[in-house]
Parts: structure tokens; sequence; C-alpha cells
């Protein structure tokens, strides 16, 4: 069996998108002849804990565990926060006392290209040696963070080994990258480690294809596009019904994404409808910022509320199956626009209708209108909002609120691990 090394800072017990996608993979790989061997800190500073995922990675796969210093503990005792940050993502437009705006400047000027540089050259010595004992055939790194491209930078270029460069969201073009209070020397450095990553790759994917056509105008090097997707295996269940009218949203939930307009159409309604005001359920599964909920509350809509908060992956399925439709926000930013939020591809496997609530040029819009799975509207297109959830909430009254049967197999994970073989297989042609 051959042998791949898949650097990456998020892994289990860790939670969210940015974990399942590289779990998904491990946990297919073996099956099409390759072996994955892990490097990922054994100290990371955790946001979410998800023990459920581990039971998902098969016994071929190899984990190697290194220390890393991570100047997150010096952060928190300058906010004065003994655990973690409440924001969903603390760099972002909202307003900020001086110590956050200290921090951000600190942050995005002198850890380029993220806190976890410090893990860049430690991890290049001891992989080196490493893989001297334990030879793999290519690396993979997964990021943000983008420290970890940095590793896979040295290390292919201190073994030769074929390289595949993840991008599993945007680097300077990302959303909050304006908001880092970059000086130009600051902002000139990132550029030039982003080009750097991408012009030495040997492969380069992108999760987006808007994405994609950004770090492609970036390098003469080809960039691929490899989505994100869901794991059949995780919907064979099916859920209880519950009786009520279930609003979902699952993972982050931010303020800068807040659908105000909707919580409004929501809160007339229930004054217009004994009937909806008595089984409308908003149900929040995920970490959500506090202004969301106090925006549900203000409307009026408290009692309606179920804030579960962060849930292992397999309860998000569930409530995702359970949903009389589910609901996807985009932040208002115009470069989230670009960003496919990786939730999308598991609420499609729900076969749940969608609400989406952004830029309705996203490829967030593209996709649902592309799969027929439901509608994407402005945060601020009260007419349209209102007319959908009336719709629903009549084919929900009649039992025939049925399940999208659209084809949405180019998201099966397992398919797309075939697609990561194939360019894993065409990277190390020439080795063999």
């Amino acid at each position: 069996m051959k042998r791949v090394l898949i650097i990456t800072y998020y892994w289990p017990p860790s939670g969210g998108s940015g974990v399942q996608r590289w779990v998904k993979f491990a946990k297919y790989l073996p099956s099409e002849g390759w072996q994955p061997v892990i490097y990922t800190p054994e100290n990371p500073d955790l946001t979410t804990v998800d023990n459920t995922l581990s039971s998902e990675i098969p016994p071929e796969v190899e984990v190697v565990r290194r220390h890393i210093t991570e100047p997150y503990s010096v952060y928190r005792k300058l906010l004065g926060k003994k655990g973690k940050t409440g924001e969903v993502n603390p760099i972002n437009a909202g307003k900020k006392n001086w110590k956050q705006s200290l921090s951000l400047f600190v942050r995005g000027n002198f850890f380029i290209p993220d806190p976890r540089v410090f893990w860049v050259e430690p991890s290049i010595r001891f992989l080196k040696g490493y893989l001297k004992k334990h030879p793999v055939n290519a690396i993979i790194t997964t990021g943000p963070p983008h420290s970890m491209h940095l590793i896979g930078l040295g290390l292919s270029k201190a073994t030769g080994l074929p390289w595949l460069a993840d991008f599993r969201d945007a680097w300077t073009k990302m959303f909050y990258y304006k908001h880092l209070g970059l000086s130009e020397s600051a902002d000139r450095k990132h550029h030039e480690l982003e080009k750097k990553v991408l012009d030495n790759a040997t492969i380069v994917v992108s999760v987006s294809p808007y994405e994609q056509k950004d770090f492609q105008a970036m390098t003469s090097n080809k960039v691929r596009l490899m989505t994100n997707g869901f794991d059949p295996e995780d919907y064979r269940k099916l859920p209880d019904g519950d009786g009520n009218f279930n609003i979902t949203l699952t993972g982050l939930f931010a303020s800068d994404g807040n659908p105000k307009a909707l919580w409004q159409v929501l809160s007339k309604k229930c004054m217009a409808d004994e009937e909806f005001r008595r089984l409308l359920r908003i149900r929040l599964v995920g970490k959500t910022d506090e202004d969301i909920l106090e925006s549900i509350k203000a409307a009026g809509l408290g009692e309606n509320l179920v804030y579960l908060g962060y849930q292992p992956h397999r309860v998000a399925v569930q409530e995702q199956r359970n949903a009389s439709f589910l609901l996807l926000c985009l932040r208002q930013e115009p470069e989230y626009a670009s960003a496919v939020p990786g939730k999308i591809f598991e609420y499609l496997a729900s076969r749940r209708p969608i609400l989406g609530i952004g830029q309705p040029d996203s490829i967030m819009a593209k996709i649902v209108r592309d799969t027929s799975s439901g509608m994407v509207y402005d945060w601020d297109d009260t007419k349209q909002i209102a007319s959908w959830v009336d719709f629903c909430w009549d084919e929900y009254k009649n039992n025939e609120l049925n399940d999208n049967n659209s084809d949405i197999s180019g998201y099966n994970r397992r398919n797309i691990t075939k697609q990561l073989v194939g360019y894993l297989e065409e990277m190390t042609a020439d080795k063999q």
C-alpha cells in the first residue's frame, strides 16, 4: 500500500468541517490503496471538541502528534478571557475595544501567515528524520491555517517528494483578511508566501470554483477543484419526526450573517397564525453569536428558539434530517460570495428544502439552483423570504414537504476520494 503524509492542524478530538474533510478522506483512502499518515499537533488550541469523529478513523491510519507552541494563552490573558473567545469569528468588521484591536494588529503583523507559524521549522526538522525511517510516496498539506502549507513547502524541497496543497479557504482573498490591520510590509509578506506555495506545490487544490479562479490568477501552476462533500453512511438512519415546523441551521452562525428580515417575517406570521406560532421551532445546532440569539428574542421569537450549541457531527446530521427546511446564511462580506460553506453538501444529503440568505450571485446560490434544492434570497428581500416561508408552511400542513431527489453523487465523499487518489497517482507516476 502506498503512503501519503497529511499535514493538518485540525484532527479529532477537534470538531468542525475542516476536520471532517480529512477524516473522511482518511476513512476512504485505504480502500483505494493509500495509507494516510497524519501529522498533527498533540496540544492544539481547540475551539470545538467532537470525540465521535475518532470512531470513523480506520486502523490503517497512522497518526503522529507533536507539541506545538501557540500564543493563544497570551491572547486570552490580554483580553481578560479565561476560556475561549466568545465570537464565532472575532476577525470581522464589528466594533473592537482597544485590547481587541491591539491583539488583532499583533496577530496580523507579527504572526505571518498565522499564529501556528512557530510550528513550521520544528516540524520540517522532525519530519525529515521521521520520513527517513518511515518513508511516504507523497505529501499533502491542508489549510488554513496556512502555516501547514509552509511545512509542506520546506519538506518537499528538502526531500524531493511531490506535494499537494489543499486550500479549504482563500488566503489573501479571505473575507476577514482586510480586517487584520496589516502594514504594507505584512501584506506584501502574505502575498509572497501565498504565491510561493502556489508556484511550488506539485498540485494545488481549492474547494470552491470561484476561489479556484482567484488562485489561478496568481500562478501558472494549474489549480484543481476538489469540493467538500457528504458521507452517505451518515444519512442511513432516519430520525423520528417531532411534529413541529423546524427551521434548522447547523454549524457556525456568525453575527455578520444575521438574517434579520427572516426573523421579522417569522414574527409577523406568528402573530397572524396561532398554529404556526405553536409549531414553529428555530433550531440552532452549532456555535452561535450572541447577537443572533438576541435578535431572535427581540423579534418576539424567544419561545420558538431551541439553541443546542455545538453538538457532535452525528447529532447535527440527525437535526438536518428532522428539519422542515434548512437555513443557510452567508456572511455579509463581498468576498464570501466565493466561499462554499461545507455544510451545504450535508444539507443536500439530508434532502430537505434549503433557504439560503446571502448574495444571489454566490457560489452557494449556484449550487442550490443547480441541484433544485431550494431558494436563495438577499438579506433584505423580505417579500421573497415571506413567500418561501408561506410555501413551506402550506406544504408542511398538507404533508407534501417532500425530499429533494436530485443527483448529488458528485459530492459523495467516496467519489471525491477517488478524485484525490487520481491526483496522488498523477503526481507520483514518475516516482514509480
